[in-house]
């Protein structure tokens, strides 16, 4: 008979499912990482947090990597929600379906106090402190957040607001290179306005016709 390999860590105690305290664990890593970043980030607060004590760690994560990049993936998702909702959202001209982003982003940097950033931007800032796998999947991430804005400028292209020469691959690169600097400014001076002047100022840049 085939023996089963034994996952690494004492099994919890608790009455919750695996994938339930695999969840509250990548909640309460999204919070870390949006605050602190990957490294600053301690284990020992974050299992204190859920409840999970920290020899049972290896039995929902390899490694503190494989929880990072899991956080990661949990973040995407969430945050692609968001921009879906709004870059796809027809009833609106293009434009103002980023603009309509921007102001919800701006919202949730407002609810908390602008202690909480982009978490792939805190982790861009750590790329040298990170492996090949993991820098590679931040831009993997970015790169797709970026096609969800170039549709949105080949939209405005298409119904005339922007000059059919517009090159939107380029601009949408442009707009989250500009984008999460707005961010990071944005925390520092502990106000929405670095976001909103980026945008004015993204807006007023484009090609038109």
């Amino acid at each position: 008979m085939p023996t089963m390999q034994k996952r690494r860590g004492r099994p919890p105690k608790e009455g919750r499912s695996r994938e339930e305290t695999q969840q509250a664990l990548l909640r309460a890593g999204t919070e870390a990482m949006t605050s602190n970043g990957f490294t600053a980030s301690g284990l020992d607060q974050i299992l204190k947090s859920v409840g999970v004590p920290k020899g049972s760690f290896y039995y929902y994560f390899s490694s503190k990597e494989a929880w990072g990049m899991a956080v990661l993936e949990w973040y995407d998702a969430f945050f692609r929600r968001m921009l879906e909702k709004h870059l796809n959202n027809t009833a609106r001209p293009p434009l103002s379906r980023l603009a309509d982003f921007v102001d919800q982003a701006c919202a949730g940097m407002a609810k908390y106090q602008f202690t909480r950033g982009c978490l792939v931007g805190n982790l861009g800032q750590e790329g040298p402190l990170l492996s090949a796998d993991f820098c590679a999947r931040l831009e993997a991430v970015l790169q797709g957040w970026q096609a969800l804005v170039e549709q949105t400028l080949q939209a405005a292209r298409d119904d005339g607001t922007l000059a059919p020469g517009a090159d939107c691959a380029q601009l949408a690169a442009f707009f989250w290179i500009g984008w999460e600097g707005a961010v990071l400014r944005a925390r520092l001076t502990r106000s929405e306005d670095p976001m909103r002047l980026f945008l004015a100022g993204f807006l007023a840049g484009l090609p038109r016709i």
